[in-house]
């Protein structure tokens, strides 16, 4: 029977790597807009951890990983909507 690997991302804040089920996805899908977790699209994955999602320059890294700009309101509702998962920190670490 054959193992398969984990699927590895990097996370923008911290640029550490782990496996993909410990981040999370923020995806620019090109017919709905911005959305987490889901969709096709240019993606940028963010640990589960407060410190990377509260990161003091994550709206720079966002915008540049999405290539796109973003309006001063989005970010007080993305805040919320990561707020919502309460996720504890990563599990396993790669690196």
């Amino acid at each position: 029977m054959i193992n398969k690997l984990p699927v590895m991302r990097l996370c923008i804040a911290c640029r550490k790597t782990y496996d993909r089920e410990n981040l999370l996805k923020i995806t620019n899908d090109h017919q709905i807009g911005i959305i987490l977790n889901k969709g096709m699209g240019r993606s940028a994955y963010i640990c589960k951890t407060k410190k990377c999602y509260t990161h003091p320059k994550i709206k720079k890294k966002l915008q540049k990983a999405l290539k796109m700009s973003f309006e001063p309101e989005f970010f007080d509702n993305f805040e919320k909507e990561i707020a919502k998962y309460n996720y504890l920190s990563p599990i396993k670490e790669y690196n």
